[in-house]
């Protein structure tokens, strides 16, 4: 049983695209910076579904794709805050801060 559907107005998708990327540029202007966060990384999911849901074309796939899609994100941030607290850790025995501590700049000059 073949299913055909209508392919989505590329024109005006991308038109969407540019309006939300001008949005995201001029947000920083406001010079807010917790509403700078929230507005990009808001306009950032938006353009990512909106390029996943048509351009990739999961808009039209079963809802098994988009289960594993949600899975696979959910897993890429367990990773993501599983490891933010190593990395983003600043102090400890074996931790140098080169940008705090001048003098580890200057030694690598």
């Amino acid at each position: 049983m073949s299913e055909t559907y209508a392919h989505p107005n590329y024109i005006k998708i991308w038109f969407w695209l540019l309006i939300l990327l001008a949005l995201s540029v001029a947000g920083p202007m406001l010079e807010i910076p917790a509403l700078t966060i929230l507005t990009a990384f808001g306009i950032a999911v938006v353009k990512a579904f909106l390029v996943a849901a048509n351009f990739m074309h999961l808009k039209f796939e079963k809802k098994i794709i988009w289960f594993l899609l949600i899975l696979s994100m959910c897993l890429l941030g367990v990773f993501f805050f599983g490891a933010a607290p190593d990395v983003m850790m600043t102090e400890g025995d074996q931790w140098i801060d080169c940008i705090a501590d001048k003098s580890c700049v200057e030694q690598r000059l």
